[in-house]
């Protein structure tokens, strides 16, 4: 337990060296979800035997890819980064990843909530272009995505990121000296790999296209905000309106929620018009 309770003093974040670039654990961990969802697309629609060939899916994939990169990137810098202005005024550093002295630092700092809306503005227009149910490609995602964001969290934990609130558990790890929730991992578990779990048991039972899509941004929502009780606030931010509980997680997840359940109310009735 001593062990890992000092995890972070026995791990180098650095994976390997690859000439003069450092190569993360981070950035593997990032490659390693990105890969296991495209694993995980295509052999959900060869199991479900789903309306869509090999070809769509890796079309589609790479347009979500840029969306999400994207996305996440800019609603890091719209919401969380203390340096907005700096960025939207020179938005050619955006995505530098050296450093003033030109050394390689890579790009950090990705936002969820980003991601999520660069994936729906990709997914909208690729299946616009290619004459594809949005809301069909939706429930596909909703399958594969968990799996790779297990393996996101995991990299936000080996890069010390998205730190836990202080704990007197036996689990806490040490962060600069304050024993922490290992939150990242909490997210891991409950965003990640619970949310697949039910997903996955629930698509039998689908009544319209979309609603794993839906059922997957809800769950995940709820389950932030549970994570969020356990996971420091970012520093430039803090709690929100002078309380002790609310921060900017939770606050775009409630968003969520609330978009989910109108839009989830508006297909139903439109089923039920249709019948």
């Amino acid at each position: 337990m001593q062990w890992w309770q000092n995890i972070y003093d026995n791990l180098d974040p650095v994976a390997f060296n690859l000439f003069s670039i450092s190569v993360h654990w981070y950035g593997i961990m990032y490659a390693l979800a990105f890969i296991i969802a495209i694993v995980a697309a295509h052999w959900i629609i060869k199991k479900d035997n789903l309306d869509i060939t090999k070809e769509q899916l890796d079309s589609y994939i790479i347009w979500v890819e840029i969306g999400v990169i994207l996305g996440a990137r800019l609603g890091y810098i719209l919401f969380y980064d203390p340096n907005t202005i700096y960025y939207l005024t020179q938005p050619w550093q955006i995505f530098n990843p050296f450093a003033a002295d030109g050394s390689f630092v890579g790009i950090s700092g990705m936002s969820y909530h980003g991601a999520v809306a660069g994936f729906i503005i990709a997914s909208y227009f690729w299946c616009k272009k290619n004459k594809i149910s949005f809301w069909f490609m939706g429930d596909i995602a909703a399958i594969a995505v968990p799996l790779g964001y297990i393996f996101g969290r995991v990299g936000n934990f080996l890069n010390k990121e998205l730190v836990g609130r202080a704990t007197e558990q036996p689990w806490g790890i040490y962060v600069d000296g304050v024993l922490r929730h290992p939150s990242a991992l909490y997210e891991a578990v409950l965003e990640g790999l619970l949310v697949f779990l039910i997903i996955y048991m629930l698509r039998k039972y689908k009544q319209f296209d979309g609603q794993l899509g839906l059922l997957y941004v809800g769950l995940y929502s709820v389950m932030r905000i549970i994570a969020e009780f356990f996971r420091q606030p970012d520093s430039q931010l803090g709690f929100l309106l002078n309380t002790q509980w609310l921060t900017m997680g939770i606050l775009i997840s409630l968003g969520f929620v609330v978009l989910v359940m109108i839009t989830y109310i508006i297909k139903i009735k439109q089923i039920n018009f249709s019948k």
